[in-house]
């Protein structure tokens, strides 16, 4: 007996024996069951996913003959044994007509196909019309079929099949019930293949079923096809070599060596990858699709796990590698590999351009962290809508914040809830007037953000770094460093200093320099006295604490009032500033960090907050460690902010109260633009 192949060997006889089309397979059943039957399927999608043999296996329940079938006989199990099964299977059945609609185009085909349709069936119950690619047909074939096919006689089913349905006139499609079959997922094309393949006897490797998978793009008879050439080119076996040989395509686990390559941030190890890859003379504008196919993968990956690609049968390597990078890396990556791939035509030549796209991703990532992260899946925050990990900034460059208190329109909303009654505290000073611009055409903008440090700024102007225990190496020092943080700008006065009265009288302005300010077209400003220098506080402030530490825990609320004494910038202070002390046993300090920031905790940050601490009396060995944090605790990132909301709040009023800016708003219209007031010394200067 001659070899059949395996697509027709294992073609499904039975609705049960089908793979991959349970939504068809359950309308036809019930339909069969009901004896609800319509006189025209149509049945469309790509090659290879069972139209035809959908219709054949119609046919056979219409015509089945077992007699335990019931008196109409129709059934949606046919038995396969009766001679119209055998007769269907073999191709031999008598009423059922298979028209190749692609090599009978003309009318007078068609003409001829329908002379006998009013002719009673010869053997089944019913004679069936299988017309297979009918979207071949003219124009005048179709106009020629359209009256049969809303009206056939009682024993007439027409069953249609088509790759393209767009190109049927609607006048056909509005004729038949149509049935879109879908195209086979890898890995419904695996579990198949393995199953045929156990059921044959034939040894395989697991990998390679994934390869044919991936090669048939949907179609289950290509699939079966690609088996049998891999079986005769692997000499009765399919091995992943063999097939990866046989297709020509690039083995995936180069790509993902290459993809691990850049999570351990390895340059050797990655052109050595590709050094590899050389050898086996690939296209490597294809390598790097892969690679931004993998990338687009990972931060699927870190945000719906659940929703990964496992087209290569790698969905475990990708979730493991997902949480090896941050998703700003990844963003990162994809965006220079997109950049990189339509660069490739300018290269001098492929590889090349290759070896400099993937350099350039780890030339630019952040450099905040010098170890890769581990990044939670899903990336989603707990409780607060935000991203767990937070953009990691370079030393040079200040992070992009996703906290909701970054927000200055939200801060009065998002301040933390009022703390439980216990002892008064002080109160925090408040600028006693503030300077503002009063302009005339401009809508209200929210107040100005928090402002940041560089990295590695001197300390404030005004105060003197407190003096270490031990020779510390200090940064230098930055030309024109940017403003310093509201606490460093307004600490809090000593117990033995009077705090300034919150609503001092400002010295306004005459009436006279307001209105030729406003004439001329800029900005008026109202003037407050300056407050003296407040070095001689921070120190003793600082002093006061290291003398305090000595004897006793360090609390949160010496944490906040020394914070401005530690003299840290940039990055470092940054992390500080959205830490809350959590526990300390006197030899050992442990800090919580807010999850949005975890990506700056790095060890070099966290070496300079224990220096910085040691300087002041506080020697422990310190412990940051992110999570949630108490919601009735403020860090210093958000006591800055709530100061600055106050005393922007107080400078505002303080001007709607003033009767010169009211008697210019009468007078030429104008208005207040909130957002530009600024307490006196935070001021622009001239």
């Amino acid at each position: 007996m001659s070899y059949q192949v395996l697509a027709r060997k294992w073609r499904p006889r039975t609705f049960h024996e089908l793979v991959g089309q349970e939504h068809v397979q359950r309308a036809l059943v019930n339909a069969l069951d009901q004896g609800r039957l319509h006189h025209a399927y149509l049945f469309t999608g790509t090659r290879g996913v069972g139209k035809t043999t959908l219709a054949r296996i119609l046919a056979k329940c219409l015509n089945c003959t077992a007699k335990s079938h019931g008196d109409d006989g129709v059934t949606s199990t046919p038995c396969g044994q009766c001679d119209s099964c055998r007769a269907i299977d073999e191709g031999r059945f008598v009423d059922l007509i298979e028209v190749d609609a692609a090599s009978r185009t003309k009318v007078e085909d068609t003409r001829e196909l329908l002379d006998n349709v009013q002719y009673a069936p010869t053997q089944g119950r019913y004679k069936v019309y299988l017309i297979d690619e009918v979207h071949m047909l003219s124009t005048s074939s179709f106009n020629a079929l359209l009256k049969t096919l809303e009206e056939p006689p009682p024993h007439v089913k027409f069953l249609l099949a088509t790759t393209d349905p767009q190109k049927l006139p609607a006048t056909v499609l509005s004729r038949c019930l149509q049935f879109t079959l879908k195209n086979m997922p890898p890995e419904r094309i695996v579990t198949h293949l393995a199953k045929v393949l156990e059921a044959e006897g034939i040894g395989f490797e697991e990998s390679a079923l994934w390869l044919l998978g991936r090669a048939a793009d949907g179609s289950m008879r290509d699939a079966m096809s690609l088996t049998d050439q891999a079986i005769a080119f692997g000499q009765g076996q399919v091995r992943h070599a063999d097939v990866a040989a046989m297709l020509g395509t690039l083995d995936h686990r180069h790509v993902l060596a290459l993809v691990e390559a850049l999570a351990d941030i390895d340059a050797p190890r990655l052109l050595a990858e590709i050094a590899q890859l050389a050898e086996q003379g690939p296209d490597f504008a294809a390598v790097l699709d892969d690679m931004t196919a993998v990338l687009h993968r990972l931060a699927v990956a870190q945000v719906v796990p659940d929703a990964v690609d496992n087209a290569h049968g790698d969905r475990e390597t990708i979730l493991a590698l997902a949480s090896r990078f941050t998703a700003e890396d990844v963003q990162l990556y994809y965006q220079i590999g997109i950049q990189g791939r339509g660069d490739m035509t300018h290269a001098p030549d492929l590889r090349t351009a290759l070896e400099m796209t993937l350099l350039r991703m780890l030339a630019f990532r952040p450099q905040g962290v010098p170890q890769p992260a581990r990044t939670p899946l899903p990336l989603r925050g707990a409780g607060s809508g935000g991203s767990p990990a937070a953009p990691a900034g370079g030393e040079g460059t200040p992070p992009a914040d996703a906290s909701p208190d970054d927000n200055p329109a939200s801060t009065a909303s998002s301040q933390p809830p009022e703390p439980e009654p216990g002892p008064p505290a002080e109160p925090a000073p408040v600028a006693s007037a503030p300077q503002a611009r009063v302009e005339a055409d401009a809508l209200p903008e929210p107040p100005p953000p928090w402002e940041e440090l560089p990295v590695e700024t001197e300390p404030p102007l005004g105060e003197a770094s407190p003096a270490p225990a031990e020779p510390q190496a200090q940064p230098e020092p930055q030309p024109e460093a940017a403003p310093p943080l509201m606490e460093e700008r307004f600490p809090q006065p000593p117990a033995d200093e009077p705090a300034p009265a919150p609503h001092d009288a400002p010295r306004h302005a005459s009436m006279q320099e307001l209105a030729v300010a406003a004439e001329g077209g800029d900005t008026a400003v109202l003037e407050v006295p300056e407050r003296p220098s407040e070095s001689p506080a921070v120190k003793a402030e600082a002093q006061a604490v290291a003398a305090e530490a000595a004897g006793e825990r360090f609390s949160h609320d010496r944490w906040l009032d020394s914070f401005d004494a530690l003299g840290l910038g940039g990055l470092t202070r940054n992390l500080a500033a959205h830490c809350v002390v959590e526990a300390d046993d006197g030899n050992r300090l442990i800090l919580r960090l807010d999850p949005s920031q975890e990506a700056m905790n790095a060890e070099i940050h966290v070496r300079r907050i224990q220096e910085a601490l040691a300087g002041i009396g506080i020697a422990r060995q310190l412990v940051i460690e992110p999570g949630a944090l108490p919601t009735q605790v403020e860090t210093p990132r958000q006591r800055a902010d709530r100061i600055a909301a106050e005393r922007h709040a107080e400078a505002v009023a303080a001007l709607q109260r003033d009767p010169h800016v009211k008697q210019l708003q009468e007078t030429f219209g104008a208005r207040l633009i909130e957002s530009t007031v600024k307490p006196a010394d935070l001021a622009p200067r001239a």
